[in-house]
């Protein structure tokens, strides 16, 4: 294939003879075909989304699942950036698919206000627009999979862009989703036009491509092309490239997957990792960053310091909260300020949030059930957390201990005291829910009025 390619520099005259050629040798319809092939194995019912902007890329891919005969239907989004030519762009999406009884959705977008608002660029606007409302089409149509018409040559601009940003070993990869399904990706940009040409395919030129306003543009004008006019070989080492990283990140993947099942112990909303273990992982830095990065926590320093400091310190993120423990790390979502408030309870019907509470005709010795004296009791009873200085009378131990004790005694970690519950009255603690009792209003077997609640 790459002499083809060289042999056109010098036998022009023969071009379309080497496009015809090129074409025979690099089967895209049969790629395609097997691609999708193999979707519909897993998916036999399913049905294809195809985003098409009516360019060369979007309108190949087109033609070649009209090759196909497998079902889809296409999507297309007008941002309203350069006005009569993208209702142009609109409206031959629209004839073309009415010409081959294709369904179509379209849509358009206040994109520049949408950025202003957003505080993003117009591309980062563009792409959250069109791919939110692609998921919108997916869950209201039942599409199966997503098809976009991105290629090789994207592929290689997405690398470039991701190292200017310092990405890992995932951004590194290329483009890669489990969602979105790529068929065209193996080829090139060049590959992917003189199919259209050698097919008579029709497609729109979209003019803010040529600009250099945005920073893909400028790799793909300015620096690409001088990187393949050094290398001829650029783009199909580059392919082979994001195949060996890929490959290196499913590998870490399973590594990561394994040690989470190990040593990532869930436990009512408390995830419990070992310290031993993840100061045994080398090298240190790439794990710890891989293993809590998703939760938010993507500051080398400050995980290496959590490490080694004492327990109680913690770290959070926008969404996570993490601790050090005595011998290990707690992580757990962050608590929302409304599940801190205190909750009035009557006991004549079941309550269901913060925790389940119901009223049981069955008297069971167990932390999960508190027997308790009726009489006793003021209401509406009060679900709270623990406060400093709280204390209680413990059945089955002799006189007053402060709450704070109990939890040493029991090795509460801090976010097992955080999220220990307690029911009281007037004040008094009644009951440390799922732990033990208070004695003051335990039942005993001289109580006229017995009640039994049920933690679940």
């Amino acid at each position: 294939m790459r002499q083809i390619i060289q042999l056109t520099k010098f036998y022009p005259h023969l071009y379309p003879f080497f496009t015809f050629l090129k074409h025979y040798l690099c089967p895209v319809l049969k790629i395609v075909q097997k691609q999708l092939k193999a979707l519909l194995e897993i998916h036999p019912q399913a049905h294809f989304l195809l985003a098409n902007s009516g360019g060369v890329d979007s309108m190949v891919l087109f033609h070649l699942l009209l090759k196909t005969g497998y079902p889809f239907s296409v999507a297309h989004c007008n941002f309203g950036l350069r006005g009569a030519s993208s209702d142009g762009d609109e409206n031959f999406i629209i004839a073309l698919c009415q010409k081959h009884q294709v369904r179509v959705h379209t849509k358009n977008f206040t994109t520049k206000t949408y950025a202003k608002t957003k505080g993003v660029s117009i591309q980062m606007a563009a792409r959250e627009l069109r791919y939110e409302w692609f998921e919108t089409l997916k869950n209201q149509h039942t599409y199966s999979h997503l098809l976009t018409a991105h290629h090789l040559d994207d592929q290689l601009e997405t690398f470039m862009i991701n190292v200017g940003r310092g990405s890992g070993l995932k951004g590194l990869r290329g483009i890669r989703s489990k969602i979105i399904v790529r068929p065209i990706l193996p080829f090139s940009k060049a590959i992917i036009v003189d199919y259209a040409r050698a097919n008579a395919i029709e497609w729109r030129e979209d003019a803010s491509n040529a600009s250099d306003d945005y920073s893909r543009n400028q790799l793909r004008h300015q620096v690409i092309p001088q990187w393949k006019a050094a290398n001829a070989d650029l783009l199909h080492n580059a392919s082979k490239t994001f195949n060996h990283l890929a490959l290196a990140q499913e590998a870490l993947t399973v590594v990561l997957a394994q040690f989470k099942q190990e040593y990532f112990d869930e436990n009512k909303g408390v995830t419990k990792v070992s310290l031993k273990a993840i100061k045994a992982l080398k090298p240190l830095d790439y794990y710890l960053f891989t293993l809590f990065s998703s939760y938010g926590f993507t500051h080398l320093a400050d995980l290496h310091s959590l490490l080694e400091a004492q327990s109680g310190k913690q770290l959070t993120s926008a969404s996570h909260r993490l601790v050090r423990d005595r011998n290990h790390l707690l992580l757990t979502l962050r608590m929302a300020d409304e599940q801190l408030a205190e909750v009035e309870w009557t006991p004549s019907e079941n309550l269901v949030s913060p925790i389940c509470l119901s009223i049981s005709q069955e008297a069971i010795l167990s932390p999960e059930h508190a027997l308790l004296d009726a009489s006793l009791l003021k209401y509406p009873l009060i679900l709270r957390k623990y406060n400093e200085g709280d204390y209680f009378y413990p059945i089955g131990m002799p006189g007053k201990k402060k709450l704070s004790k109990f939890f040493k005694d029991q090795k509460y970690s801090m976010i097992e005291k955080e999220n220990q519950w307690l029911l009281c009255s007037e004040g008094q603690i009644v009951w440390v829910i799922g732990q033990r009792v208070d004695a003051r209003f335990a039942a005993s077997t001289a109580t006229e009025n017995p009640l039994i609640i049920k933690c679940t």
